[in-house]
Protein backbone atom coordinates (compact mmCIF):
# COMPACT_ATOMS: atom_id res chain seq x y z
CA UNK A 1 0.00 0.00 0.00
CA UNK A 2 1.41 3.33 -1.07
CA UNK A 3 1.49 6.18 1.45
CA UNK A 4 1.55 9.92 0.82
CA UNK A 5 3.36 12.37 3.11
CA UNK A 6 0.99 15.11 4.29
CA UNK A 7 3.07 16.68 7.03
CA UNK A 8 6.08 16.57 9.32
CA UNK A 9 6.39 16.96 13.08
CA UNK A 10 8.53 20.06 13.62
CA UNK A 11 8.16 20.61 17.36
CA UNK A 12 6.07 19.91 20.45
CA UNK A 13 3.53 22.12 22.22
CA UNK A 14 2.86 22.22 25.94
CA UNK A 15 3.19 19.40 28.42
CA UNK A 16 0.43 17.02 27.30
CA UNK A 17 2.16 15.53 24.26
CA UNK A 18 0.82 17.68 21.44
CA UNK A 19 2.79 17.77 18.20
CA UNK A 20 3.34 20.88 16.07
CA UNK A 21 3.01 19.83 12.42
CA UNK A 22 4.09 21.55 9.22
CA UNK A 23 1.42 20.46 6.73
CA UNK A 24 2.11 19.87 3.03
CA UNK A 25 -1.32 20.93 1.87
CA UNK A 26 -3.17 24.09 1.01
CA UNK A 27 -6.00 22.61 3.10
CA UNK A 28 -4.73 22.17 6.64
CA UNK A 29 -8.25 21.26 7.82
CA UNK A 30 -7.68 17.88 6.12
CA UNK A 31 -6.40 16.62 9.47
CA UNK A 32 -9.88 17.13 10.96
CA UNK A 33 -11.31 14.69 8.41
CA UNK A 34 -8.96 11.90 9.48
CA UNK A 35 -9.49 9.56 12.41
CA UNK A 36 -6.00 8.04 12.19
CA UNK A 37 -2.69 8.78 10.54
CA UNK A 38 0.66 7.10 10.04
CA UNK A 39 3.41 8.52 12.24
CA UNK A 40 6.31 7.25 10.18
CA UNK A 41 5.09 3.68 9.60
CA UNK A 42 2.88 3.26 12.68
CA UNK A 43 -0.86 3.86 12.38
CA UNK A 44 -2.01 6.11 15.26
CA UNK A 45 -5.44 7.40 16.29
CA UNK A 46 -5.94 11.17 16.12
CA UNK A 47 -7.44 12.40 19.41
CA UNK A 48 -7.44 16.14 18.69
CA UNK A 49 -6.69 18.78 16.08
CA UNK A 50 -6.25 22.51 16.56
CA UNK A 51 -4.28 25.29 14.88
CA UNK A 52 -1.60 27.75 15.85
CA UNK A 53 -1.31 30.31 13.04
CA UNK A 54 -0.62 28.18 9.96
CA UNK A 55 0.59 25.14 11.90
CA UNK A 56 -1.46 22.09 12.79
CA UNK A 57 -1.36 20.94 16.42
CA UNK A 58 -2.11 17.23 16.77
CA UNK A 59 -2.87 15.13 19.82
CA UNK A 60 -2.20 11.49 18.99
CA UNK A 61 -3.07 8.38 20.98
CA UNK A 62 -0.15 6.99 22.98
CA UNK A 63 1.68 10.30 23.27
CA UNK A 64 0.74 11.59 26.70
CA UNK A 65 3.51 13.99 27.69
CA UNK A 66 6.16 16.32 26.33
CA UNK A 67 8.98 13.79 26.80
CA UNK A 68 7.20 11.23 24.62
CA UNK A 69 6.27 13.90 22.06
CA UNK A 70 9.92 15.03 21.76
CA UNK A 71 10.82 11.57 20.42
CA UNK A 72 8.72 12.24 17.32
CA UNK A 73 10.28 15.52 16.15
CA UNK A 74 11.25 15.26 12.50
CA UNK A 75 8.98 12.31 11.78
CA UNK A 76 6.69 12.26 8.77
CA UNK A 77 2.90 12.05 8.85
CA UNK A 78 1.37 9.97 6.08
CA UNK A 79 -1.95 8.72 4.76
CA UNK A 80 -2.70 5.92 2.35
CA UNK A 81 -2.85 7.07 -1.27
CA UNK A 82 -6.44 5.83 -1.54
CA UNK A 83 -7.41 8.40 1.14
CA UNK A 84 -6.21 11.55 -0.65
CA UNK A 85 -8.82 14.19 -1.43
CA UNK A 86 -10.21 14.45 -4.94
CA UNK A 87 -8.89 17.68 -6.43
CA UNK A 88 -10.73 20.09 -8.72
CA UNK A 89 -10.13 19.83 -12.45
CA UNK A 90 -6.72 21.12 -13.61
CA UNK A 91 -5.32 20.85 -10.08
CA UNK A 92 -2.65 18.25 -9.31
CA UNK A 93 -0.77 16.78 -6.42
CA UNK A 94 2.97 17.47 -6.56
CA UNK A 95 3.75 13.75 -6.46
CA UNK A 96 1.71 13.36 -9.67
CA UNK A 97 3.64 16.15 -11.43
CA UNK A 98 7.14 14.93 -10.57
CA UNK A 99 8.60 13.03 -13.50
CA UNK A 100 6.42 14.57 -16.21
CA UNK A 101 8.20 14.93 -19.54
CA UNK A 102 8.46 18.62 -20.44
CA UNK A 103 8.32 19.87 -24.03
CA UNK A 104 8.12 23.25 -25.70
CA UNK A 105 5.33 24.42 -28.03
CA UNK A 106 6.97 22.77 -31.04
CA UNK A 107 7.16 19.42 -29.23
CA UNK A 108 10.92 19.55 -28.60
CA UNK A 109 11.95 17.78 -25.41
CA UNK A 110 13.23 20.03 -22.63
CA UNK A 111 13.69 17.40 -19.90
CA UNK A 112 11.52 16.33 -16.98
CA UNK A 113 9.89 18.05 -14.03
CA UNK A 114 12.02 17.19 -10.98
CA UNK A 115 10.71 19.52 -8.25
CA UNK A 116 8.04 22.05 -7.36
CA UNK A 117 9.21 25.07 -5.34
CA UNK A 118 6.39 26.57 -3.26
CA UNK A 119 7.97 29.40 -1.32
CA UNK A 120 7.17 32.29 -3.65
CA UNK A 121 4.11 34.16 -4.91
CA UNK A 122 3.53 31.33 -7.38
CA UNK A 123 4.89 27.83 -7.62
CA UNK A 124 8.02 27.29 -9.68
CA UNK A 125 8.56 24.11 -11.66
CA UNK A 126 12.16 22.90 -11.71
CA UNK A 127 13.01 21.15 -14.96
CA UNK A 128 16.02 18.86 -15.28
CA UNK A 129 17.43 18.91 -18.80
CA UNK A 130 18.94 15.82 -20.38
CA UNK A 131 22.45 17.23 -19.81
CA UNK A 132 21.75 17.36 -16.06
CA UNK A 133 21.43 21.14 -15.84
CA UNK A 134 18.23 22.60 -14.42
CA UNK A 135 16.04 25.61 -15.05
CA UNK A 136 12.86 26.92 -13.48
CA UNK A 137 9.63 28.06 -15.00
CA UNK A 138 6.75 29.80 -13.20
CA UNK A 139 3.67 27.61 -12.79
CA UNK A 140 1.32 30.12 -14.41
CA UNK A 141 -0.86 29.77 -17.50
CA UNK A 142 1.32 32.15 -19.53
CA UNK A 143 4.10 29.53 -19.40
CA UNK A 144 2.31 26.23 -18.71
CA UNK A 145 0.20 25.62 -21.79
CA UNK A 146 -0.99 22.08 -21.16
CA UNK A 147 -0.60 19.27 -18.66
CA UNK A 148 -1.50 15.90 -20.14
CA UNK A 149 -1.55 13.50 -17.19
CA UNK A 150 -2.67 10.57 -19.34
CA UNK A 151 0.49 10.79 -21.47
CA UNK A 152 2.59 12.31 -18.63
CA UNK A 153 3.64 15.36 -20.70
CA UNK A 154 3.71 19.07 -19.85
CA UNK A 155 3.85 21.58 -22.70
CA UNK A 156 5.42 24.94 -21.87
CA UNK A 157 6.03 28.30 -23.55
CA UNK A 158 9.59 29.54 -23.17
CA UNK A 159 10.65 33.15 -23.21
CA UNK A 160 14.00 34.32 -24.52
CA UNK A 161 16.81 33.71 -22.05
CA UNK A 162 14.87 31.40 -19.73
CA UNK A 163 17.07 28.38 -20.44
CA UNK A 164 20.22 30.42 -19.80
CA UNK A 165 19.27 31.43 -16.23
Amino acid sequence: MEKIKIGQVVNVVGLKGELKVYHYSDYKERFEELSEIYLDQKLVKIEGVRYMKDMVILKLAGIGDRTEAEKHKGKDLLIEKKDVRVLPEDTYYIYDLIGLAVQDESGASLGSLCDVIQNSSQDLYEIKKEDGNKFMIPAVEEFILKIDMENRVMTVRLIEGLLEL
